[in-house]
Parts: C-alpha cells; sequence; structure tokens
C-alpha cells in the first residue's frame, strides 16, 4: 500500500514536470511582441511638390530680393507683374560712395531691394523665372539644387559664385525633396525676359 501511494506521486510529478516543460517550450515559440516594421516615407505627388514650394518660396521671402517692387501707401510691395524676374536690367542707381562699402562700412540697397553694395561689390538678384534666355528655364534640378549646396553659379564648381545677400549656405541645408519643390515652383512661374546686370567688383564701385 505504501510502495502504491509513493508510485502514484512520482507518477503525479512526472506528469506536472513533463507539463511544465511543454508550457515553457510553447511559450518561447510564441512571440512576446513583434518588431515594428517603420513606415516608408510617403513620396510627394506633383501638386503635393508644387504645394510645398509655393510654401517654401513664401516662408523664406524670395519675393523681397528676386522680385522689383511697386510702391504704395504701405511703401514697396512685390510687383507680382514682374515677379521673379530679379534686378531690372535698365534700373537706375543712385550714386554709390564707394568708402561707405569697404569692410566695416555700410550695406547698402537699391529703393526696390534688387541691387545690393557691400565689400563684395555689387549684386544683382537673378531672374528665378522659367525663361531659357534670361532666367533658370535652361536650368535642371540638380544644376538647381547644386548651386544652393555649392554657392556657386549653375552648380559648376568653377561657377562664379552667389554673393552676399543670397542666403544659399542657409536654403541649401534644405532636403532635395525641398529644393525639387521650390524648383518646381519657379518653373512653374510666368516667363519673364529680363537679363540682369553682371556683378561690379569692390574696385569697380563708384566707376560707372
Amino acid at each position: 500500500m505504501r510502495k502504491s501511494i509513493v508510485s502514484v506521486l512520482l507518477t503525479g510529478l512526472t506528469v506536472l514536470f513533463v507539463f511544465g516543460l511543454s508550457f515553457c517550450s510553447s511559450e518561447a515559440a510564441s512571440p512576446v511582441e513583434e518588431t515594428a516594421v517603420p513606415n516608408e516615407k510617403k513620396e510627394l505627388s506633383g501638386e503635393e511638390l508644387l504645394k510645398r514650394g509655393d510654401h517654401l518660396v513664401n516662408a523664406l521671402g524670395c519675393d523681397d530680393c528676386h522680385s522689383p517692387k511697386a510702391f504704395g501707401p504701405e511703401g514697396p510691395v512685390p510687383d507680382m507683374s514682374k515677379r521673379f524676374s530679379g534686378a531690372p536690367a535698365d534700373a537706375k542707381l543712385p550714386p554709390i560712395d564707394p568708402k561707405a562699402a569697404q569692410p566695416g562700412g555700410w550695406v547698402l540697397f537699391s529703393p526696390d531691394l534688387t541691387v545690393s553694395v557691400g565689400p563684395w561689390g555689387i549684386s544683382f538678384a537673378a531672374n528665378l523665372t522659367p525663361d531659357s534666355a534670361t532666367g533658370i528655364g535652361a536650368w535642371t534640378e540638380e544644376m538647381f539644387i547644386q548651386a544652393l549646396r555649392k554657392g556657386k553659379h549653375l552648380g559648376q564648381d568653377g561657377g562664379r559664385p552667389i554673393l552676399p545677400p543670397m542666403p544659399w549656405q542657409h536654403i541649401g541645408k534644405h532636403t532635395d525633396e525641398d529644393l525639387k519643390a521650390i524648383f518646381m515652383y519657379f518653373k512653374s512661374q510666368t516667363a519673364i525676359s529680363n537679363k540682369v546686370p553682371a556683378a561690379v567688383p569692390p574696385i569697380e564701385i563708384g566707376k560707372k
């Protein structure tokens, strides 16, 4: 009788042990938590990219320098009929004192803010409309991005430097998608033929 009881107890313990192993094994086989798969970034559609470009161009204040101004009761405002056409080819500048533009001196702007004068010389805001001859109509997306990343005209290493006050150092830090959006927005504007004057080096200030 005593032997039977011991036998029954041993059998029960064996069953519990086997059941426990089986339970632990099934728990280990079942993943506690599934690994989250990061969502891929959605690529913007053409319409969304254009809308993004509109937002960025206005937020960055591109009209401030690249659009000629019309003067009204509140002062100079962008002339939307010439939007982004840059410094007018026939602009008449007031006399400039060369001493004022020396390092440590003043930074000057033309009345419509499309021309600036400083230690770098005289710089003229570029024509950013899609005119092929005088604007960015012949530019590629890659040229535009590289110009803002390198601070060189046409994005070429040997191109002329993009002069102040153009903040290419900051704008060029935007993502490729943002710069593509800006380029697309400029390309969507009305093409305006306006050959912006070439920059004037500091030594030539006051001679013209």
